[in-house]
């Protein structure tokens, strides 16, 4: 590790830090139906889509009318994009030639782009055509990360309202996320990304001669607008195989940071809009906080395993840290970092390829999904997705003192803590479940790039992946088979649906009931005590849940190192 790395991963933290209290004041603003900056030009777009659609924007709904609403959304996106892969061969926009898109792989990429997954069993600049990737996956992009923030919204409304019966309109939330947060900002980033050298265009590929003679085909495309909503959006999908790595899709240093400030500021605001919306910013400072600390020991671990390198290496006289799967132009602190943030997040985007790293350097971002990815987390399910741990804390706390916990002046009951139960335990038994079954089946080992506890590795992190909504994957794995692409299919719709639904129920049982001042015996919820409680809970829950799995993995990997054997 140097002195230079960290300072670069400093520069990194105080950009994520400044940017949280303006976007958090404005996505309030926003939520709460106040006029912004860009009222004047979005007003009567935003009553215009009402109009057509034939919606009330003062008219809110139930809880179970708002998830309604929102399965009902994301099942007319799946709908579409696996009918323009099987038909893009007959589709304009398609000017390399691509053929349909085969049934299973088509199956599993629209089950990836609507649960905010994008996990790719495909290269992109040899699959999809132009049209697919801007009318599918583009706009899907959109659609999962807003679906992901309103549904953050829905939970806040549901701590901050007494005695209320609804949690919002989804339509309403839904057109104004899109329309005033989501749009905007990559406008803005797309015109950076292009700055940058990121193609933006709608013409063919083309051939260049290299200098050796030899023909090489470059492909382009619309690439930087959907760069910039894989990024905002913690999408993570690459227009290209190579994903952010790619040069045309991260092409310098600079673009490289700001897509990684990017991939947390939405998540990271979130976390004041929280505070702002139940009238007390600490609590959500303090839920940032133990994000924080979650998000800065995995860096200090990853980073430490790459700088270290292996020592089977440097028996061979090559000093230095792991630089295998790496861009040179980004070196070891911003991959080590990268890996961190793309899965603290929601966001399959790789600039390195995590295969390579060493085993505990690969370990981090397996055990940053494995929690369910609420370190900062996705677009809205990083906050949903925390405070469903929040609940669980807090009823930790309460069993040891003997008093019903409680949370910003509401009980929490029985009814909440089973929905809480229900959200957090369905995440490990579809990784868990699928990895055990595919281990033990010949046709799945046989997808497996490594033998040992690397390709066992290979095999959990897909389906950890799958079920957290990352869409990363460790690479070594040829998972475009009818197995791979089905079960995955499967884990992705469960660990978004069965997490979500439990979450909104969650929020409209807490809107209904009444808020009771603060009294000698309440347990404060925003001092270090409450941070420190939150994050000995996640990591207590993760280490008994995950622990036997990793054994298994990453950590008998870096023992076998050790002892000189690698796989």
């Amino acid at each position: 590790m140097t002195v230079i790395g960290w300072i670069q991963i400093l520069i990194f933290i105080a950009l994520v830090v400044a940017v949280v209290k303006p976007l958090g004041g404005y996505m309030t603003r926003i939520f709460n139906g106040e006029r912004t900056f860009l009222s004047v030009l979005l007003r009567p777009v935003e009553r215009l889509f009402y109009a057509v659609a034939g919606v009330d924007e003062k008219e809110e709904q139930h809880w179970l009318t708002y998830t309604v609403a929102m399965l009902l959304v994301n099942a007319a996106g799946f709908v579409v994009v696996y009918l323009l892969q099987r038909l893009q061969d007959v589709l304009p926009l398609n000017p390399a030639g691509q053929t349909p898109v085969a049934p299973d792989l088509a199956f599993n990429t629209a089950i990836s782009f609507v649960t905010n997954t994008n996990w790719q069993n495909y290269g992109g600049e040899s699959t999809m055509s132009y049209l697919t990737q801007m009318a599918g996956l583009t706009v899907q992009n959109f659609l999962s990360a807003a679906t992901g923030i309103v549904l953050a919204i829905a939970l806040i409304r549901g701590f901050a309202r007494a005695s209320a019966r609804t949690v919002g309109n989804f339509w309403v939330d839904l057109t104004r996320v899109t329309l005033y947060v989501l749009l905007p900002i990559c406008v803005v980033f797309t015109l950076f990304l292009v700055w940058q050298g990121i193609p933006q265009t709608f013409g063919a590929y083309v051939d260049a001669t290299t200098l050796e003679g030899a023909k090489q085909t470059l492909a382009l495309g619309p690439a930087a607008s959907q760069v910039a909503i894989k990024m905002l959006g913690t999408n993570g999908g690459g227009f290209f195989n190579a994903n952010a790595a790619h040069p045309f899709e991260n092409p310098t240093a600079l673009s490289n940071l700001i897509q990684m400030v990017s991939i947390f500021a939405i998540g990271a605001a979130l976390t004041n809009v929280f505070g702002r919306m139940v009238g007390d910013q600490r609590q959500g400072w303090a839920i940032l906080a133990a994000m924080g600390v979650l998000f800065f020991v995995g860096v200090v671990v990853c980073y430490w395993g790459e700088a270290a390198g292996n020592p089977l290496v440097h028996a061979l006289g090559i000093d230095g840290g792991n630089m295998e799967g790496k861009e040179v132009r980004f070196g070891l602190p911003m991959s080590a970092l990268f890996a961190v943030v793309t899965t603290d997040a929601s966001c399959g985007a790789v600039n390195a390829m995590h295969d390579s790293f060493t085993a505990l350097g690969g370990m981090v971002p397996l055990i940053n999904i494995m929690l369910g990815e609420i370190i900062v987390g996705g677009v809205g399910s990083g906050l949903y997705g925390i405070l469903l741990y929040v609940i669980i804390a807090l009823f930790v706390a309460g069993l040891m003192v003997g008093r019903t916990p409680e949370y910003l002046g509401k009980k929490i009951e029985a009814k909440e803590v089973k929905m809480t139960m229900l959200a957090v335990l369905v995440l490990p038994l579809f990784m868990l479940g699928l990895t055990a079954v595919a281990t033990v089946l010949p046709s799945a080992v046989a997808a497996v790039g490594n033998n040992g506890a690397h390709g066992f590795s290979e095999i959990l992190y897909a389906y950890v992946s799958g079920a957290g909504n990352n869409g990363s994957a460790f690479g070594g794995l040829s998972a475009n088979t009818l197995w791979y692409n089905t079960t995955l299919g499967i884990d992705m719709f469960f660990g978004r649906f069965f997490v979500i639904v439990p979450a909104l129920a969650i929020a409209g049982a807490m809107a209904a009931k009444k808020t009771a001042p603060a009294s000698a015996g309440t347990f404060p919820t925003h001092g270090a005590l409450f941070v420190g409680l939150l994050v000995g809970v996640i990591l207590i829950v993760g280490g008994l849940t995950f622990f036997p799995a990793l054994a298994l993995g990453p950590i008998v990997e870096h023992l076998s190192m050790i002892a000189g054997q690698s796989f």
